[in-house]
């Protein structure tokens, strides 16, 4: 199979990293390494495949704080958002397209759980890695309104522009399952069952009372 694609469980607070690689090009990119670096890396020793780039859905040190080891290990350029914290090599901006071999991975900034928040699209493949912004029946925390409705905005235009097929993989398995689907979490994700922003809001709020509830994580 030429499409090298992989979920690696990497410590932390049950956080995932991705390794995606196009094997006939010998060439891969590292979403997110944080606490087990050398895992990922030797996960792509492994599938034959040169990291070119480092990828950090955002700055959080528990997506970041494996950058630096991982760059050791493969020479690779660290990327993240523009508002990133950390020192990065290139920066990442909304509609970019980074190209791994013969696939194509399209950015999306989707700010609202921090500011640097990015999103990647597997083009063609429609692969959405979604980091803290979508887990699998939950979203990323904010701490004021104004984060809210931002993040409810940047959920809204993934809704939109992502194909309905998409499979969503998230940076932590906070879920019932370790990946979902655009259209399941469309349809049963509570914070995406809502009819707008302010009932959204109001699910944030609630979130402890309905998780207990509905017998959730």
């Amino acid at each position: 199979m030429r499409f090298i694609f992989e979920q690696i469980r990497i410590g932390g607070d049950r956080n995932f990293a991705y390794l995606l690689g196009d094997r006939e090009a010998g060439m891969g990119l590292l979403v997110d390494p944080a606490f087990s670096p050398e895992t990922a890396v030797e996960r792509a020793r492994v599938q034959g495949l040169r990291i070119t780039h480092i990828l950090n859905t955002h700055g959080h040190q528990d997506h970041a704080n494996g950058n630096a080891e991982a760059k050791a290990l493969t020479g690779a350029l660290v990327a993240g958002g523009a508002q990133h914290p950390g020192p990065l090599d290139l920066i990442l901006r909304d509609g970019d397209r980074l190209a791994f071999g013969s696939y194509v991975l399209r950015v999306f900034e989707v700010p609202g759980h921090t500011t640097d928040h990015l999103a990647f699209l597997v083009e063609d493949l429609a692969i959405g890695l979604t980091g803290d912004h979508l887990f699998v029946g939950k979203v990323g925390g904010t701490q004021t309104e104004a984060q809210g409705r931002q993040e409810w905005a940047s959920l809204q235009r993934l809704l939109a522009e992502w194909p309905e097929q998409t499979s969503i993989w998230p940076g932590h398995d906070y879920g019932a399952r370790p990946s979902s689907t655009l259209a399941l979490e469309r349809a049963f994700n509570p914070f995406l069952a809502v009819p707008d922003v302010e009932a959204f809001l109001a699910r944030k709020a609630e979130w402890s009372e309905f998780k207990a509830q509905y017998g959730l994580k």
